[in-house]
């Protein structure tokens, strides 16, 4: 006789989940962050001088820069590859499985900032000038009229960290980013460290201005907020330049998407209270940045068509916008060593020759036909004028696409995006933070499916051109390329790791890691 347990059916082999493909990328993208963090602490854009210096641990990377580069080249790279791979499982028109949810974008961007937001600086040194401008303030004297060096005297350690070309420079920022920044310089005094760290809270609470909005404007579009928020908050261009690099783009960008997003809430009053306040806040980011101003006019556009789009209409709307620039810009007019002193240094950022702007490019090149023509180097003369013609052109992009805002031919916020981006890519100065001005609000708008990709691809190569140091390599230019090829082996090896870890494993869709074609045979 069989015994009873014998004859019972044996319970199927469990086999292991299928693991999530997104969760694998969202893994990656933070070791890729946490390399870049360990990194900074050798390649980062440090003060003068190094307070890690003579840290057992901590000044163990500053000791040898170029592994201290290579491992950030490495996270970058990394980083980069993880956002686009998890880019790639979103559609334009809604997550689809593997793709992450809305929650896990949410966690996976918080993840990928927290090691760079604790870490030093890297891709720029603007942060020193914002301090350093701010100490000039706090000591009764005016920033836009002395530079730091005048101001604070050459060995002071802020004017010590700053780049020699801006040293001498008056501040180009507004009135209440210079008061925040006097603030700062309350709490902090002479402790760079200390400062370094609230400019970047200053930053963050811009990024979360910018999370709150996005997918809000972006619901309005009707395109997926989840996509908005992994194209316009998770940027690699984000991470790198507004929370690691600490760019005050960050607080000015979230200041008018969200005053877009309030503004527009508002139906056809001009004194509808979410029309004020949305352009209040609007006023505000352009006291951080004066472009944003700009901004006012597609708002008072939108507001003018829900009128009725008649000359009366868009009076009222302007005449209500003016009155509320006035109320902000006049009480802070007054207030002693800000006064208008900001209007005549807008032109501080051209003093460089940036090499992304077209109108700059077009100058140089004239210079140089003038050069080999022989007719000597006029390069000083023919630059204003290629600047000028650039700037005249933005400004009818401009002119046109306020009147289809006017019209209803286009909505506003993919106007503003691309009134933003004329502006910066036909300006004098183009940095790839700058790109974000338009950048981050097109990732909302209903453009975006036609765009993905070129979002996608254009993010991910202007995040590798900026240096992590934040300066050149005059009289070490080995060190760069030999940084970058040993993150480039850094980068296979880990990736390769990878792959063989996942090839061991059971239900796994190794199709969907990068380079692999859902097509491709095992």
């Amino acid at each position: 006789m069989v015994a009873p347990e014998l004859e019972e059916t044996p319970p199927p082999l469990r086999t292991a989940p299928p693991r999530d493909p997104s969760r694998i990328a969202r893994r990656l993208g933070l070791t890729g962050a946490l390399m870049m963090a360990g990194g900074a602490l050798g390649a980062g854009a440090l003060p003068v001088p190094n307070p890690l210096f003579g840290l057992r641990v901590l000044g163990l990377p500053g000791r040898n820069i170029t592994v201290s580069l290579a491992v950030t080249y490495a996270g970058i790279g990394l980083l980069v590859l993880s956002w686009l791979w998890v880019g790639k499982m979103l559609r334009s028109r809604g997550a689809v499985a593997p793709a992450p949810t809305l929650a896990q974008i949410g966690r996976t961007a918080i993840m990928w900032t927290v090691p760079l937001a604790v870490a030093p600086p890297l891709f720029s040194r603007d942060v020193y000038s914002y301090l350093a401008q701010s100490a000039t303030l706090a000591r009764g004297i005016d920033p836009y009229v002395l530079g730091p060096a005048e101001a604070l005297g050459v060995d002071d350690p802020l004017t010590r960290s700053i780049p020699t070309i801006w040293r001498d420079t008056p501040a180009p920022y507004g009135p209440l980013f210079l008061m925040l920044g006097r603030g700062i310089t309350a709490l902090t005094g002479n402790d760079i460290v200390l400062g370094i760290l609230l400019h970047r809270v200053l930053a963050l609470l811009g990024l979360a201005l910018v999370v709150w909005a996005l997918p809000r404007i972006a619901k309005r579009c009707g395109v997926d907020a989840g996509l908005a928020l992994w194209l316009g908050a998770a940027n690699p261009l984000v991470l790198f330049h507004l929370v690691s690099g600490i760019h005050n783009e960050a607080l000015m960008i979230g200041l008018f998407l969200t005053g877009m997003e309030i503004g527009l809430r508002a139906g056809d009053r001009v004194l509808d209270p979410r029309f004020l306040g949305g352009a209040a806040l609007i006023v505000a980011a352009s006291a951080v940045k004066l472009p944003a101003l700009m901004v006012l006019g597609f708002l008072g556009m939108e507001m003018a068509r829900r009128r009725g789009g008649r000359v009366v209409d868009v009076a009222a709307a302007a005449g209500v916008l003016l009155g509320v620039t006035l109320v902000l810009y006049v009480p802070m007019s007054l207030i002693p060593e800000v006064g208008l002193g900001w209007a005549t240094t807008l032109d501080v950022p051209g003093l460089i020759r940036s090499w992304m702007s077209v109108s700059t490019d077009l100058g140089l090149l004239g210079g140089q036909i003038g050069v080999l023509g022989g007719l000597g180097d006029h390069t000083d003369t023919i630059l204003p004028l290629f600047r000028g013609i650039g700037l005249a052109a933005a400004a009818v992009v401009t002119a046109v696409l306020l009147w289809k805002t006017l019209k209803g031919g286009i909505d506003p916020i993919t106007a503003m995006a691309a009134g933003l981006g004329a502006v910066v890519l036909l300006g004098p100065v183009v940095h790839p933070w700058y790109l974000l001005w338009g950048l981050i609000p097109l990732a909302a708008t209903k453009t975006l499916p036609r765009y993905r990709r070129a979002l996608l691809a254009v993010s991910a190569i202007l995040a590798l051109v900026e240096p992590p140091t934040g300066s050149d390599f005059n009289f070490r230019a080995y060190q760069l390329p030999m940084a970058v090829f040993a993150g480039l082996i850094i980068l296979v090896l880990v990736l390769v790791v990878q792959r063989r870890q996942l090839d061991g494993q059971e239900g796994v869709d190794i199709d969907a890691l990068p380079g692999r074609s859902a097509h491709t045979p095992s």
